[in-house]
């Protein structure tokens, strides 16, 4: 006859190989979970990088007859090049070369030095000063439509930047950020963002990095198209722009 030893041993062998079984579809759900999020993120980064591309090359064939005017405005009205580059910083701290048309004097930064103490930035990490003077006319005009940074759409179509993300800061801005503040380097940055359609350069600092980690948490390709249509009118208000 069976002992009820024997049938406490059976109910906890039973009790065990129950929790194994348990644990072993808890597991497998949780890497479904997990494969599900990668594609996801995945996907959508294909989309992203798709839309970049493809609206990146369109912009610079379309734009090219504005290019050439920009260009040879830039180049017969200030001594100097016409494309300004400048090493910026990217997703994860990665350094590239960033371009934009000039704007300024060919002596600009050296000047800098002479103008710190006239920082409009409050919080001293960035440097704006509404009438710089060593920004050119034709540079006023251009800071003021944005036309400066369409050069930056051969960045997005090489892949240094996308069309929406936080905008890449310089070096010696990175230096300054806090640990909170380097967040904005978890992802390509962009051409435009949420403060750029928002005030651009009339938004402090601190809500800058705000926005852009607004932007960080809960991206989407629907938010991007969002923000992308929202900066043509943000362009045309002139709104921040200095």
């Amino acid at each position: 006859m069976e002992s009820f030893l024997d049938r406490s041993k059976d109910a906890d062998l039973d009790q065990l190989v129950r929790e194994l079984a348990s644990r072993r579809f808890g597991n497998k759900r949780r890497s479904l979970r997990l494969l599900a999020w990668r594609m996801t993120v995945q996907g959508s980064y294909a989309l992203k990088r798709a839309m970049d591309i493809v609206l990146s090359g369109l912009g610079m064939i379309v734009l090219s007859p504005v290019f050439l005017g920009i260009a040879a405005a830039v180049k017969f009205t200030s001594p100097g090049p016409v494309i300004f580059s400048q090493v910026r910083v990217g997703r994860y701290g990665r350094y590239f070369n960033f371009y934009k048309f000039r704007s300024m004097y060919r002596d600009a930064e050296a000047r800098k030095k002479e103008l710190l103490a006239l920082n409009e930035s409050s919080d001293g990490v960035i440097f704006k000063m509404k009438d710089d003077p060593r920004i050119t006319k034709v540079g006023r005009m251009l800071r003021r439509t944005s036309l400066d940074e369409l050069p930056q759409l051969w960045n997005v179509f090489i892949g240094d930047m996308s069309l929406v993300g936080p905008r890449p800061p310089v070096p010696k801005e990175v230096q300054e950020y806090t640990l909170e503040d380097r967040k904005r380097l978890d992802v390509i940055p962009g051409i435009t963002c949420l403060w750029q359609i928002m005030g651009r350069s009339e938004i402090p600092f601190n809500e800058q990095v705000r926005l852009d980690k607004e932007y960080i948490i809960a991206p989407s390709i629907w938010k991007d198209i969002v923000i992308l249509l929202k900066t043509v009118p943000a362009i045309l208000g002139g709104k921040g722009a200095y």
